[in-house]
C-alpha cells in the first residue's frame, strides 16, 4: 500500500476535499491548504512528501511559493501543479523552478493517481541513488558463515522487532554501518527512510543545524531527522558529535519533538536512531565528552560487531562477494582467489577490517593480471601497503578516505600493536619504548581494544 504523507493545496474546498478523499482511500495521509500562508504553516509544522499546488489562490499564487521553496536550489520534495487556467508561460516558469509535472483541472482521478505514484517513486529512487554515490552498494546483510557472524545476523534479527534506540560498537571498517541497514530491513520501517549521518564530517557549528534543520522567516531547511522521520536516523561515530548537540539529541528522545534551529514551535517526530561508535564510550562518558545520560539511553541494546581477525574464517567468503560485487558494479575483470592466496589472506591481521579488505580486492582487480590472483601477487600487494607500521612511521594500511579521527586510532592500534610486540607484552617496557605515563597508556590500550598483560619493567 502507498505510504507518504502529501499536502494539497487549494483554494476551492470542493477540490482539495475531493483530491483528500481519494488519496486517503489510497493510503496515503493527506494535510490540506486552503490558502498560500496555510501552506507556509502546513509545511513549517511537518515536511510533507509530496504538495500537490494550485497556481491561482486569493492571498498567494502558486508560482510565488514555489519560488520561494526553491531558494535553497532545489524544492525541498516533488510539487505537482494544479491549474485550469495556467498559461504556457506559468508552466515554463514552474519548470524552471522544479515543479514535477502539471495536472489540468478538472482532474482526472486516474492520471491524478498516476503522477503522484510517479513522483514519489521518482523521489525515492533519487535519494536511494544519492545514497549510493555515498557509500557505494549498501550490504544487504553482514557477510560470513562463521559462529560469531550467524550469531551478529540471529541478534541484529531480535533488535529490529523493536523501535528502541541502537548502540552498534566495533573497530573501524568493521561493518557497523552494514549492520545498521540491516536492521532497518528485517524492522518494520523497512520502507520508510533510511538516512545517515556521518557526525565526524560535520563541524561543531553546524551540526545542530544539519541535524534539526533551521528557519529563517518563511524560509524553512528540513534537517536529517525530519527527513527520517517515520523511519531510521544513522548517527555514524556519534562519540565525535560535540556536548551541546548531544543535549538537543536526547531532548528529542524525552519528547518526541524538537525545535528547528531559529524556530519556535516544537515538531514532532517518530524515529529509530541507530548510532555507531569506534570509541569506548564509557571511557568518553568519564573523561566528560560524552553525556552519560544520552549513553545509558543509547546502550539499552547495544551490538557488537566483530573485527575481521575474530572471523577470519570468513575471509574467503568475502573475497568471492567483493570480487563479484566490483566485477558487476565497476565492470572491473573477473579474478580467483588461489586456496594459497585465501589461506596468507586468512592468516592476516586487517587491522583495517573489512574496508581494508574491500580496498585489496578493487586494487588487484584493477593492477592485477590473468584469471588468477596467486600468493605471490598477494604478498607483493601486502608488501605494498605494509602489514605494520613502515620505516617512515606511517601506516599505509589506512584507507585515506577515512575522518581524521578514525585514521588516527588505525594508526595508534596498529602502531601500539606492533611495539608491544616488540616488547614482549610488556605495557611497562611499552611505555618507556613509546614515552607515555603508564597509567594513561592502560586507558590507550583499552580504548583500543588491544589485549595485553601487565608486564614489569
Amino acid at each position: 500500500m502507498p505510504s507518504g504523507h502529501i499536502l494539497v493545496v487549494d483554494d476551492e474546498p470542493d477540490i482539495r476535499n475531493l483530491v483528500k478523499e481519494i488519496l486517503e482511500d489510497e493510503g496515503f495521509e493527506v494535510s490540506i491548504a486552503d490558502s498560500g500562508e496555510t501552506a507556509r504553516q502546513a509545511r513549517r509544522m511537518r515536511r510533507p512528501d509530496l504538495i500537490l499546488l494550485d497556481i491561482w489562490m486569493d492571498d498567494v499564487d502558486g508560482i510565488t511559493l514555489l519560488r520561494e521553496w526553491s531558494e535553497g536550489g532545489s524544492l525541498p520534495c516533488p510539487i505537482i501543479i494544479m491549474s485550469g487556467h495556467a498559461t504556457v508561460e506559468t508552466a515554463v516558469e514552474a519548470t524552471r523552478l522544479g515543479a514535477y509535472d502539471f495536472i489540468e483541472k478538472p482532474i482526472s482521478l486516474a492520471k491524478l493517481l498516476l503522477v503522484v505514484n510517479r513522483a514519489l517513486e521518482s523521489e525515492k529512487l533519487q535519494q536511494e541513488n544519492q545514497g549510493l554515490r555515498q557509500q557505494a552498494q549498501p550490504v544487504s546483510e553482514p557477510a560470513g558463515r562463521s559462529e560469531v557472524m550467524q550469531a551478529l545476523r540471529e541478534q541484529a534479527k531480535k533488535i529490529a522487532q523493536h523501535n528502541t534506540w541502537v548502540l552498534i560498537s566495533g573497530e573501524p571498517g568493521s561493518g557497523k554501518e552494514v549492520a545498521a541497514r540491516y536492521i532497518h530491513a528485517q524492522s518494520s520501517l523497512r520502507d520508510q527512510p533510511f538516512i545517515e549521518v556521518a557526525v565526524g564530517s560535520m563541524s561543531a557549528e553546524h551540526s545542530a543545524a544539519e541535524l534539526f534543520g533551521s528557519e529563517d522567516g518563511g524560509r524553512i531547511v528540513y534537517g536529517r531527522l525530519e527527513q527520517a522521520n517515520g523511519g531510521t536516523l544513522l548517527l555514524g561515530n556519534i562519540s565525535d558529535m560535540d556536548l551541546q548537540t548531544q543535549a538537543r539529541l536526547l531532548s528529542v528522545f524525552q519528547t518526541h519533538s524538537f525545535l528547528r534551529m531559529g524556530g519556535t514551535e516544537p515538531v514532532p517526530v517518530d524515529i529509530r536512531l541507530i548510532a555507531t561508535t569506534a570509541r569506548d564510550l564509557e571511557q568518553e562518558v568519564r573523561e566528560g565528552r560524552f553525556r552519560e545520560d544520552l549513553y545509558y539511553h543509547l546502550n539499552v541494546v547495544p551490538l557488537h560487531v566483530p573485527a575481521l581477525r575474530e572471523h577470519s574464517e570468513d575471509v574467503p567468503e568475502l573475497l568471492n562477494f567483493y570480487v563479484d560485487r566490483f566485477v558487476m558494479q565497476e565492470n572491473l575483470p573477473y579474478r580467483e582467489f588461489s586456496i594459497a592466496a585465501q589461506n596468507r589472506l586468512r592468516n592476516y591481521t586487517w587491522p583495517g577490517n573489512n574496508r581494508e579488505l574491500k580496498n585489496l580486492v578493487q586494487r588487484l582487480l584493477i593492477l592485477g593480471q590473468g584469471p588468477i590472483v596467486d600468493i605471490e601477487e598477494v604478498e607483493g600487494a601486502l608488501q605494498q601497503v605494509g602489514e605494520t607500521v613502515d620505516a617512515s612511521g606511517s601506516s599505509a594500511t589506512l584507507p585515506l578516505d577515512l575522518p581524521l579521527r578514525e585514521a588516527r586510532e588505525q594508526f595508534e592500534k596498529v602502531y601500539l600493536e606492533h611495539q608491544l610486540q616488540e616488547v614482549g607484552g610488556s605495557v611497562g617496557k611499552l611505555a618507556k619504548r613509546v614515552g607515555m605515563e603508564r597509567t594513561h597508556l592502560y586507558r590507550k590500550l583499552r580504548g583500543l581494544g588491544i589485549d595485553f598483560k601487565k608486564g614489569g619493567d
